[in-house]
Order: structure tokens, then sequence, then C-alpha cells
């Protein structure tokens, strides 16, 4: 898997308040683009919609610690949805045989490694960001 290389740097902050801000200022541009469910277009699935149906949801089921690392790559992890063509890894949901789970690597702009995954319902073929996190 090659990592795709995107121009945003991690979100700022020392606390999750701060993260938290920024990513929700971040979210509700995309927000604003639609009157229905927020979506962004991806390069690699030939510009299908990526809901945000899950993500903060999952987010939301983390410890404070974690929730904190991940939401730091928010910013990077939506580049890589909007730009990146380079070949994830896919693979079947063990827990649910109707989804296809797909993780793009990238790199932030200062070369720090991160994941972001993408569930994909084979029935609907819709796709949803699920998460963005550290190696590790």
């Amino acid at each position: 898997m090659i990592p795709y290389q995107t121009k945003a740097k991690r979100l700022s902050g020392t606390s999750y308040g701060e993260v938290k801000k920024q990513a929700e200022i971040i979210f509700k541009q995309i927000k604003s683009r639609t009157k229905r469910r927020p979506y962004i277009k991806s390069s690699y699935f030939n510009k299908q919609k990526i809901f945000f149906d899950y993500f903060w949801k999952h987010l939301n089921q983390k410890g404070a610690k974690e929730r904190f690392k991940r939401l730091k790559y928010f910013a990077a992890a939506l580049e890589v949805i909007k730009n990146s063509k380079n070949q994830p890894i896919s693979k079947q949901n063990l827990n649910k045989e109707s989804e296809i789970l797909h993780r793009f690597a990238g790199l932030t702009k200062n070369k720090e490694l991160f994941y972001m995954q993408i569930k994909e319902n084979k029935r609907s073929g819709k796709k949803y960001f699920i998460s963005c996190f550290p190696p590790g």
C-alpha cells in the first residue's frame, strides 16, 4: 500500500475541545454543500459519494485520548478521500459478509503516517467514512 502525500497538517491543539472545534468547522463546510446527508466525492471510487453516517458515532465510542489522537488526522483524511488514487487494502468485514472495508494510507505534510477506513455496503454500493487513525 502506497501512502498518499497530503498538503494538510494534523489539526493543532493540546486538548480534545480545541481539535474538535477545528474539525467541526471543516465538517460544517462539507455539510453546508447539501441539504441532505453530508458527503465527499472520492477520486479512487470514480467520484462516488462517501458519506459520514458512521464517523461521528464510531469516534464517540472511543475513549477521550483515542478520540483526540484520531480527530487530529481528520483534515488529512478528507484530502486522502478527495484526491488519492492509490490502491487501498480491501478485505471482507469478518463481522458482516455484506461489507467490504477499504483501508487507505496517508502522510501528513510533516510526513506523519496515518490510516483511514471506508466501509462499502456490497448490496447498495454505498460507501461510508468510518475512521482515521495513527499506526500502532
